[in-house]
Protein backbone atom coordinates (compact mmCIF):
# COMPACT_ATOMS: atom_id res chain seq x y z
CA UNK A 1 0.00 0.00 0.00
CA UNK A 2 1.68 3.48 -1.10
CA UNK A 3 1.10 6.68 0.76
CA UNK A 4 -1.49 8.12 -1.54
CA UNK A 5 -4.00 5.30 -0.36
CA UNK A 6 -3.62 6.08 3.11
CA UNK A 7 -4.10 9.72 2.37
CA UNK A 8 -8.06 9.35 3.02
CA UNK A 9 -7.34 7.45 6.32
CA UNK A 10 -7.04 8.48 9.67
CA UNK A 11 -4.62 10.46 11.47
CA UNK A 12 -2.75 9.35 14.50
CA UNK A 13 0.79 10.04 16.30
CA UNK A 14 3.81 8.36 15.24
CA UNK A 15 3.43 6.69 18.83
CA UNK A 16 0.12 5.78 18.54
CA UNK A 17 1.21 3.39 15.45
CA UNK A 18 4.24 1.92 17.09
CA UNK A 19 2.11 1.01 19.72
CA UNK A 20 -0.66 0.11 17.18
CA UNK A 21 1.40 -1.85 15.49
CA UNK A 22 2.98 -3.63 18.56
CA UNK A 23 -0.62 -4.47 19.77
CA UNK A 24 -1.61 -5.90 16.50
CA UNK A 25 1.24 -8.45 16.55
CA UNK A 26 0.94 -9.35 20.05
CA UNK A 27 -2.54 -10.08 19.21
CA UNK A 28 -1.93 -12.14 15.82
CA UNK A 29 1.20 -13.77 17.61
CA UNK A 30 1.32 -15.62 21.17
CA UNK A 31 5.09 -15.73 20.72
CA UNK A 32 5.27 -12.08 20.81
CA UNK A 33 6.72 -10.28 23.98
CA UNK A 34 7.79 -7.34 25.23
CA UNK A 35 10.79 -6.59 27.63
CA UNK A 36 12.69 -3.69 29.20
CA UNK A 37 13.05 -1.18 31.61
CA UNK A 38 9.25 0.84 32.52
CA UNK A 39 7.74 -1.00 29.41
CA UNK A 40 5.13 -1.93 31.66
CA UNK A 41 3.41 0.47 34.41
CA UNK A 42 5.33 3.66 33.56
CA UNK A 43 4.90 2.51 29.52
CA UNK A 44 8.60 4.11 28.62
CA UNK A 45 9.54 7.48 29.36
CA UNK A 46 7.68 8.32 26.21
CA UNK A 47 4.49 6.92 27.14
CA UNK A 48 5.00 4.95 23.83
CA UNK A 49 3.07 1.35 25.28
CA UNK A 50 0.94 2.45 27.50
CA UNK A 51 -2.42 0.38 28.23
CA UNK A 52 -0.50 -2.69 26.72
CA UNK A 53 0.32 -4.31 30.34
CA UNK A 54 -3.49 -4.28 30.73
CA UNK A 55 -4.28 -5.82 27.57
CA UNK A 56 -1.56 -8.23 27.72
CA UNK A 57 -0.40 -9.02 31.33
CA UNK A 58 3.19 -8.79 32.75
CA UNK A 59 3.56 -11.97 31.67
CA UNK A 60 4.56 -10.03 28.09
CA UNK A 61 4.98 -6.96 29.02
CA UNK A 62 7.55 -7.41 31.25
CA UNK A 63 9.42 -4.69 33.71
CA UNK A 64 13.12 -6.12 33.93
CA UNK A 65 15.94 -4.21 35.88
CA UNK A 66 18.45 -1.90 34.95
CA UNK A 67 20.45 -4.44 33.32
CA UNK A 68 20.77 -4.02 29.64
CA UNK A 69 23.06 -6.53 28.74
CA UNK A 70 20.66 -8.78 30.98
CA UNK A 71 17.50 -8.61 29.48
CA UNK A 72 18.77 -8.46 25.89
CA UNK A 73 20.89 -11.72 26.42
CA UNK A 74 17.85 -13.33 27.93
CA UNK A 75 15.45 -11.77 24.58
CA UNK A 76 18.40 -13.42 22.26
CA UNK A 77 17.72 -16.94 23.81
CA UNK A 78 14.46 -16.44 24.18
CA UNK A 79 14.95 -15.77 20.17
CA UNK A 80 16.77 -19.14 19.76
CA UNK A 81 14.12 -21.29 21.27
CA UNK A 82 10.84 -20.14 19.62
CA UNK A 83 9.80 -16.86 20.71
CA UNK A 84 9.69 -13.61 19.25
CA UNK A 85 10.68 -10.73 21.88
CA UNK A 86 10.56 -6.89 21.41
CA UNK A 87 13.79 -5.77 23.38
CA UNK A 88 13.28 -1.80 24.54
CA UNK A 89 16.23 -0.16 25.13
CA UNK A 90 15.21 2.97 26.50
CA UNK A 91 18.03 5.34 24.80
CA UNK A 92 20.03 4.77 22.10
CA UNK A 93 22.82 5.48 23.88
CA UNK A 94 22.62 2.64 26.48
CA UNK A 95 22.83 0.16 23.25
CA UNK A 96 26.50 0.16 23.65
CA UNK A 97 25.57 -1.89 27.75
CA UNK A 98 24.03 -4.62 25.25
CA UNK A 99 26.25 -4.78 22.32
CA UNK A 100 27.81 -7.83 22.99
CA UNK A 101 24.47 -9.81 23.00
CA UNK A 102 23.53 -7.46 19.82
CA UNK A 103 26.65 -7.76 18.29
CA UNK A 104 28.78 -11.18 19.06
CA UNK A 105 25.37 -12.96 19.44
CA UNK A 106 21.93 -12.09 17.98
CA UNK A 107 23.56 -11.22 14.58
CA UNK A 108 26.17 -14.29 14.62
CA UNK A 109 23.86 -17.20 15.60
CA UNK A 110 22.47 -17.82 12.49
CA UNK A 111 26.27 -17.50 10.53
CA UNK A 112 27.73 -19.11 13.20
CA UNK A 113 25.20 -22.24 13.55
CA UNK A 114 24.98 -23.29 9.52
CA UNK A 115 22.04 -21.92 9.49
CA UNK A 116 20.59 -24.26 12.21
CA UNK A 117 19.44 -21.24 14.56
CA UNK A 118 17.82 -18.06 14.65
CA UNK A 119 17.39 -15.03 16.78
CA UNK A 120 14.18 -13.37 15.33
CA UNK A 121 14.34 -10.21 17.71
CA UNK A 122 13.40 -6.89 17.40
CA UNK A 123 15.55 -3.78 19.60
CA UNK A 124 13.01 -0.96 19.71
CA UNK A 125 15.39 2.22 21.07
CA UNK A 126 15.52 5.84 19.78
CA UNK A 127 18.11 8.70 18.56
CA UNK A 128 17.79 12.35 17.94
CA UNK A 129 19.14 15.08 19.61
CA UNK A 130 17.53 19.01 20.49
CA UNK A 131 15.40 17.88 23.29
CA UNK A 132 17.90 19.20 25.88
CA UNK A 133 19.04 16.01 27.11
CA UNK A 134 22.88 16.25 27.05
CA UNK A 135 25.36 14.08 25.78
CA UNK A 136 24.38 10.54 27.48
CA UNK A 137 20.68 10.81 26.08
CA UNK A 138 20.85 12.53 22.46
CA UNK A 139 22.98 10.66 20.37
CA UNK A 140 22.33 8.76 17.19
CA UNK A 141 24.06 5.63 16.91
CA UNK A 142 22.66 4.03 13.55
CA UNK A 143 25.70 3.89 12.37
CA UNK A 144 27.26 1.33 14.63
CA UNK A 145 24.78 -1.27 13.79
CA UNK A 146 24.40 -0.63 10.07
CA UNK A 147 27.97 -1.90 9.80
CA UNK A 148 27.66 -5.23 11.74
CA UNK A 149 26.61 -8.11 9.02
CA UNK A 150 23.60 -10.11 10.89
CA UNK A 151 21.37 -7.14 11.52
CA UNK A 152 18.69 -5.36 9.53
CA UNK A 153 18.69 -1.72 10.81
CA UNK A 154 15.19 0.41 10.30
CA UNK A 155 15.03 4.19 10.57
CA UNK A 156 11.26 5.34 10.30
CA UNK A 157 10.45 8.62 9.27
CA UNK A 158 6.19 9.05 9.56
CA UNK A 159 3.87 7.79 11.43
CA UNK A 160 2.45 5.19 8.56
CA UNK A 161 6.27 4.08 8.00
CA UNK A 162 6.15 3.33 11.83
CA UNK A 163 3.65 1.49 11.96
CA UNK A 164 4.63 -0.61 8.60
CA UNK A 165 7.93 -1.39 8.89
CA UNK A 166 8.02 -2.49 12.98
CA UNK A 167 5.17 -5.06 11.92
CA UNK A 168 7.39 -6.18 9.12
CA UNK A 169 10.34 -6.37 11.98
CA UNK A 170 8.48 -8.79 14.33
CA UNK A 171 7.97 -11.02 11.44
CA UNK A 172 11.19 -11.33 10.31
CA UNK A 173 13.21 -13.84 10.86
CA UNK A 174 16.62 -11.67 11.46
CA UNK A 175 17.65 -9.46 14.59
CA UNK A 176 16.54 -6.39 13.96
CA UNK A 177 17.17 -3.06 15.43
CA UNK A 178 14.14 -0.34 15.03
CA UNK A 179 15.35 3.47 15.69
CA UNK A 180 12.81 5.54 16.71
CA UNK A 181 13.17 9.60 16.64
CA UNK A 182 12.36 10.69 20.16
CA UNK A 183 11.32 14.24 18.95
CA UNK A 184 8.54 12.63 16.48
CA UNK A 185 6.46 10.48 18.75
CA UNK A 186 4.20 13.39 18.53
CA UNK A 187 4.86 13.50 14.72
CA UNK A 188 1.10 12.93 12.92
CA UNK A 189 0.22 11.78 10.31
CA UNK A 190 -2.18 9.46 8.10
CA UNK A 191 -2.21 5.72 8.90
CA UNK A 192 -4.50 3.09 7.75
CA UNK A 193 -6.49 0.98 10.17
CA UNK A 194 -6.30 -2.31 8.24
CA UNK A 195 -3.45 -4.41 8.11
CA UNK A 196 -0.43 -3.71 6.06
CA UNK A 197 3.38 -4.17 6.07
CA UNK A 198 6.12 -2.44 4.41
CA UNK A 199 9.32 -4.49 3.17
CA UNK A 200 12.44 -3.92 4.18
CA UNK A 201 15.09 -2.30 1.79
CA UNK A 202 12.52 -0.09 -0.24
CA UNK A 203 13.28 3.39 0.02
CA UNK A 204 10.64 6.27 -0.35
CA UNK A 205 10.16 8.73 -2.63
CA UNK A 206 8.67 11.82 -0.48
CA UNK A 207 8.87 14.25 -2.92
CA UNK A 208 9.74 14.50 -6.42
CA UNK A 209 11.94 16.70 -7.40
CA UNK A 210 14.01 17.57 -10.64
CA UNK A 211 17.20 19.69 -9.45
CA UNK A 212 18.75 17.88 -6.72
CA UNK A 213 17.83 15.01 -4.54
CA UNK A 214 17.97 14.92 -0.79
CA UNK A 215 18.63 11.67 0.83
CA UNK A 216 17.60 11.86 4.20
CA UNK A 217 17.15 9.46 7.38
CA UNK A 218 14.46 9.44 10.46
CA UNK A 219 13.86 12.23 11.30
CA UNK A 220 16.14 14.40 9.12
CA UNK A 221 13.41 13.43 6.24
CA UNK A 222 11.30 16.28 7.77
CA UNK A 223 14.24 18.46 7.55
CA UNK A 224 14.80 18.12 3.87
CA UNK A 225 11.09 18.40 3.53
CA UNK A 226 11.46 21.29 4.72
CA UNK A 227 14.44 22.41 2.95
CA UNK A 228 12.19 21.92 -0.26
CA UNK A 229 9.83 23.53 0.74
CA UNK A 230 12.13 26.47 0.84
CA UNK A 231 14.02 25.55 -1.77
CA UNK A 232 10.55 25.92 -3.52
CA UNK A 233 10.32 29.44 -3.35
CA UNK A 234 13.34 30.04 -5.14
CA UNK A 235 12.61 27.96 -8.20
CA UNK A 236 14.76 25.19 -6.96
CA UNK A 237 12.77 21.66 -7.44
CA UNK A 238 14.31 19.29 -4.70
CA UNK A 239 13.35 15.57 -4.44
CA UNK A 240 13.53 13.78 -1.22
CA UNK A 241 14.10 10.35 -0.67
CA UNK A 242 13.92 8.48 2.63
CA UNK A 243 15.81 4.61 2.63
CA UNK A 244 13.88 3.47 5.32
CA UNK A 245 16.22 0.94 6.11
CA UNK A 246 19.97 1.15 6.83
CA UNK A 247 20.62 -2.80 6.09
CA UNK A 248 19.01 -3.67 3.52
CA UNK A 249 19.76 -0.20 1.87
CA UNK A 250 17.79 0.67 -1.42
CA UNK A 251 21.35 2.16 -3.63
CA UNK A 252 18.91 2.02 -7.06
CA UNK A 253 16.17 4.15 -6.08
CA UNK A 254 18.75 6.61 -4.78
CA UNK A 255 21.41 6.17 -7.51
CA UNK A 256 18.82 7.13 -10.14
CA UNK A 257 17.29 9.89 -8.70
CA UNK A 258 21.07 11.03 -8.53
CA UNK A 259 21.35 10.41 -12.05
CA UNK A 260 17.90 12.23 -12.89
CA UNK A 261 18.96 15.43 -10.55
CA UNK A 262 22.47 15.45 -11.15
CA UNK A 263 23.09 16.69 -7.88
CA UNK A 264 22.31 15.19 -4.29
CA UNK A 265 22.79 15.68 -0.73
CA UNK A 266 22.43 13.23 1.95
CA UNK A 267 21.19 13.92 5.51
CA UNK A 268 21.60 12.36 9.10
CA UNK A 269 21.47 12.99 12.38
CA UNK A 270 24.39 10.33 12.98
CA UNK A 271 28.10 12.09 13.39
CA UNK A 272 29.20 13.26 10.15
CA UNK A 273 32.66 10.98 10.40
CA UNK A 274 32.66 7.70 9.38
CA UNK A 275 28.90 7.64 9.21
CA UNK A 276 25.79 7.10 7.41
CA UNK A 277 26.38 10.32 5.45
CA UNK A 278 29.66 8.90 4.09
CA UNK A 279 28.50 5.38 2.94
CA UNK A 280 25.35 6.63 1.08
CA UNK A 281 27.89 9.71 -0.89
CA UNK A 282 30.10 6.96 -1.77
CA UNK A 283 27.07 4.65 -2.57
CA UNK A 284 25.80 8.00 -4.99
CA UNK A 285 29.51 8.61 -6.44
CA UNK A 286 30.16 5.57 -7.60
CA UNK A 287 26.57 4.52 -8.89
CA UNK A 288 25.73 8.01 -10.00
CA UNK A 289 29.34 9.82 -11.31
CA UNK A 290 29.23 10.55 -14.88
CA UNK A 291 25.52 11.87 -14.44
CA UNK A 292 26.91 14.26 -11.41
CA UNK A 293 26.98 17.98 -11.76
CA UNK A 294 28.66 18.68 -8.58
CA UNK A 295 30.36 16.65 -5.61
CA UNK A 296 27.49 14.92 -3.70
CA UNK A 297 27.39 16.60 -0.30
CA UNK A 298 26.73 15.07 3.48
CA UNK A 299 25.39 17.46 6.37
CA UNK A 300 25.52 15.64 9.41
CA UNK A 301 25.58 15.91 13.44
CA UNK A 302 28.29 17.86 14.39
CA UNK A 303 31.48 15.56 15.64
CA UNK A 304 31.19 16.32 19.34
CA UNK A 305 29.00 14.98 21.51
CA UNK A 306 25.69 16.50 22.28
CA UNK A 307 25.89 19.94 24.30
CA UNK A 308 23.63 20.48 26.94
CA UNK A 309 23.11 24.32 26.03
CA UNK A 310 20.00 24.72 23.85
CA UNK A 311 22.21 27.19 21.86
CA UNK A 312 24.99 24.86 21.47
CA UNK A 313 22.81 21.99 20.55
CA UNK A 314 20.59 23.48 18.26
CA UNK A 315 23.93 24.23 15.94
CA UNK A 316 25.06 20.25 16.49
CA UNK A 317 22.58 19.13 13.85
CA UNK A 318 21.81 19.82 10.25
CA UNK A 319 17.96 22.04 9.95
CA UNK A 320 16.01 23.23 6.75
CA UNK A 321 17.66 26.38 6.31
CA UNK A 322 20.99 24.68 6.60
CA UNK A 323 20.00 22.24 3.91
CA UNK A 324 18.61 24.73 1.93
CA UNK A 325 21.67 26.89 1.93
CA UNK A 326 23.81 24.04 0.93
CA UNK A 327 21.76 23.19 -1.77
CA UNK A 328 21.52 26.54 -3.58
CA UNK A 329 25.18 26.92 -3.58
CA UNK A 330 25.31 23.24 -5.61
CA UNK A 331 23.15 24.36 -7.91
CA UNK A 332 24.85 27.20 -7.74
CA UNK A 333 21.71 29.98 -6.92
CA UNK A 334 24.27 31.79 -4.24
Amino acid sequence: MSMLSAVADREITFAQAVREALAEEMRRDPTVFILGEDVAEAGTPFKVLSGLVEEFGPERVTDTPISEAGFTGIAVGAAMTGLRPVVDIMFGDFLPLAMDQIVNQAAKVHYMSGGKLRAPMVVRTNLGATRRSAAQHSQSLHALLSHIPGLKVVLPSTPYDAKGLLKTAIRDENPVVFFEDKLMFQLKGPVPEGEYTIPFGVADVKRQGTDITLVATSSMVQVALDAARILEKDGISAEVIDPRTTVPLDARTIVESAKKTGRAIVVDEGHERYGVTAEIASVIAEGAFYHLDAPVRRMGAMNVPVPFSPALEDLTVPTGERVAATARALCGRT
